[in-house]
């Protein structure tokens, strides 16, 4: 046959044999995946790392490998200690596994958890948070009628509260130093120890630099729902809050956002904020949800 001539062909038992010779040789190696950041939990109000096991093993089954690490901090009635000594706590245990990973670590908090990450966030100058997770958090404060709060506080509601939680011996319990009262705004930024602070609604020296701090995170991703129960109102999840008539006011109407007082605001215009609101689901299922954790969750732990 033209262009041939001179070709010598293979034996017929060689091409027979050649698909399974090709099997012999070596795979080509599989292209290499960078592995999971490591995730840190911190968690809320009365809970411990138990709490967190369902959560734990919905990480492992879709990013196997992840070092997760749920911060066995200040459990149970020791979460009641002032906020400022849980910060300072956390901030010793997770500035190790931050330094452990230049890539940058990803941020899980539930409830009260979310405050005292956001703090940290604001108080650590080398921070790598690439997203913080803020699960069902009071981030504008609590204003609210819950069992917590009959508990710790029998005898007292929501509209006498501000005489306990607005005095010095008040601000010796957590949940006071996020206690916000809307009828009582003046009582509320000269008291409050944690959230004006971290807020940035009342001046201390270190506002300048604790906003750039709270800017190096790479995402804030919000979560909450109006089924929640315990969180109000529940738009305080996602920095709404009320206003002296108890309408609630969203985080665009804030004061804190319009003066980007801690950097929302710039955080809303570069893209990094998500917000993740789901109905039908309560306070103290929220890291244990699997479909949640799906939607809001998953997404962002790269």
């Amino acid at each position: 046959m033209p262009g041939l001539r001179g070709l010598r062909l293979p034996p017929a038992g060689f091409l027979f044999l050649l698909p399974f010779l090709l099997l012999l040789l070596p795979a080509a190696p599989a292209p290499h995946r960078t592995s999971y950041k490591p995730v840190i939990v911190v968690h809320g109000l009365f809970d411990s790392s138990y709490s967190f096991r369902h959560l734990l093993e919905y990480i492992n089954e879709t990013h196997p490998g992840t070092v997760v690490t749920v911060l066995d901090l200040f459990d149970g009635r020791e979460s009641l200690r002032p906020l400022w000594e849980q910060v300072q706590g956390f901030r010793e245990a997770v500035a190790p596994i931050m330094a452990k990973a230049p890539q940058g670590v990803h941020l899980i908090c539930y409830s009260q958890g979310g405050l005292v990450c956001r703090a940290l966030l604001s108080v650590m100058d080398e921070h790598n948070v690439d997203s913080f997770i803020s699960l069902s958090s009071p981030q504008m404060g609590q204003y609210g009628d819950t069992d917590y709060l009959k508990w710790l506080f029998p005898t007292s509601m929501r509209s006498n509260l501000y005489r306990i939680c607005y005095s010095p011996w008040g601000q010796e319990f957590s949940i006071c130093n996020y206690w916000h009262d809307p009828h009582h705004d003046d009582l509320y930024l000269n008291a409050s120890s944690f959230l004006a602070l971290i807020n940035g609604e009342r001046d201390h020296p270190n506002a300048t630099v604790w906003r750039k701090n709270f800017l190096r995170v790479g995402r804030l991703v919000l979560i909450g729902g109006p089924d929640d129960g315990v969180i109000t109102p529940w738009q305080s999840s996602f920095f709404g809050f009320y206003d002296a008539n108890e309408t609630v006011l969203e985080m665009e109407e804030q004061l804190v956002y319009l003066h980007d007082s801690f950097g929302l605001k710039t955080l809303l215009a570069r893209g990094a904020i998500v917000r993740c609101p789901m109905a039908g689901i309560s306070h103290t299922v929220w890291h244990s949800n699997r479909t949640l954790y799906e939607t809001c969750i998953e997404p962002w732990l790269s």
